[in-house]
């Protein structure tokens, strides 16, 4: 695994984070949050924008400090935003920026003298991108929640997990980075093309539970066209059907396979060598007697036994593995999916592009590392002034 290098950028711009990706130039301002905020702003900083955190001196709970990865590639600066001053310094951020990106309750920032009026007051071209989780307005728009409450009330957690009497969440991804940053990220993006047309910014409302919802699309296909079952582990993708499911091997571990297509269901079962046993794929009342012919079968060697036995074919089956393990996988080391960078292992940039590549930069910075540098880079005056008055803060 090779050490990935920033671009050569010169020694101020490579300490400062700004990458070599489609998005060099555009400049972005993050007041800092957890979770989906960050690690929208960690897409835009790895695809070549020019970001600059701003946070709280001494940095908030569960931010991750130095080892958060969401907070690679941009500088941070420490701002006591209860401060006018600090609010001032904000707006002056905003007056160069292209985009302003925060994560607070609905309200907030408008407390704060930051809202989209005042950022737009000084800069009517800023996109305002806003990250909630219930969104802007609604009956739950201040009360507090995290990505399996978001995901729960739009019907995407009730059907996950292959057990039917209880749903299983998937960590934080399916909400706070499917739904949530992955949408404020297209949002952003989209509303810089229109600025570029119309010269107006805009706001972009983000909220978890819409982009959950517009994520689970497929699924309301299904449900619209009555071939949906509101049962977990009796549908097409949830485990309902044998060719689709988790298979335990001799070893004690995991392979799935996911062959949907005949002519991938008849790889599946010639490569195990049960095509004489094993019934259809469209025998429909047989589809127990075929999830016991895969069962048995796959107990019958190990995961790497099979992995090697499948390697190359259409028949859709992989090993199921660790982290700590995937970073190892040869397809992956072949694409260099993971870096080691500053002493940390981490996936690099995606997606790809042929003439903008985007490299890594900066490590995740320890809150208020870079204020000095980064307020005079982006062109605020009398930083001493502000460090000296506890306006803001150098770590």
């Amino acid at each position: 695994m090779s050490e990935q290098q920033g671009g050569e950028q010169g020694e101020q711009t490579v300490q400062l984070g700004q990458g070599t990706g489609p998005l060099k130039g555009v400049r972005v301002v993050e007041i800092a949050g957890i979770g989906p905020g960050p690690h929208a702003c960690m897409i835009l900083a790895d695809l070549g924008a020019d970001v600059v955190r701003v946070e709280r001196p001494g940095g908030q709970a569960l931010a991750g400090g130095t080892a958060m990865l969401l907070n690679r590639g941009r500088p941070s600066v420490a701002l006591d935003l209860k401060n006018p001053e600090a609010r001032d310094v904000v707006l002056e951020l905003v007056r160069t920026a292209d985009v302003l990106v925060e994560g607070m309750r609905p309200g907030v920032t408008e407390r704060l003298g930051l809202g989209p009026d005042e950022c737009h007051a000084v800069n009517p071209r800023l996109v305002y991108g806003r990250m909630t989780g219930w969104g802007q307005d609604g009956p739950l728009a201040q009360s507090a929640g995290h990505d399996m409450n978001y995901i729960s009330i739009v019907g995407a957690l009730f059907g996950l997990g292959q057990d039917k009497g209880r749903p299983h969440f998937p960590a934080n991804l399916v909400g706070d980075f499917g739904g949530g940053s992955t949408y404020l990220v297209i949002g952003i993006l989209a509303a810089l093309l229109e600025a570029k047309v119309s010269g107006q910014g805009q706001v972009v409302d983000a909220a978890i539970v819409d982009g959950t919802a517009h994520l689970n699309a497929m699924t309301n296909a299904f449900a619209n066209s009555g071939g949906y079952t509101e049962e977990r582990a009796a549908n097409l993708l949830d485990g309902g059907v044998p060719f689709y499911d988790v298979y335990e091997t001799s070893d004690g571990k995991h392979v799935s396979v996911g062959a949907l297509e005949p002519q991938f269901f008849d790889a599946l079962v010639t490569t195990l060598g049960v095509e004489d046993t094993c019934p259809g794929q469209a025998d429909l009342d047989r589809y127990d007697e075929m999830r016991a012919v895969l069962t048995e079968t796959f107990k019958g060697r190990t995961q790497a036994e099979w992995v090697e036995t499948f390697e190359g074919t259409d028949a859709c089956v992989a090993g199921i593995i660790p982290i700590s393990e995937a970073v190892q996988h040869p397809h992956l080391v072949a694409r260099g999916t993971f870096v080691e960078h500053h002493g940390m292992v981490q996936p690099v940039p995606a997606p790809r592009f042929s003439r903008t590549g985007a490299t890594l930069t900066t490590p995740p910075p320890a809150a208020g590392e870079h204020t000095r540098v980064a307020l005079t880079a982006w062109g605020i005056s009398d930083v001493d002034g502000l460090l000296d008055r506890g306006v803001a803060v150098q770590a």
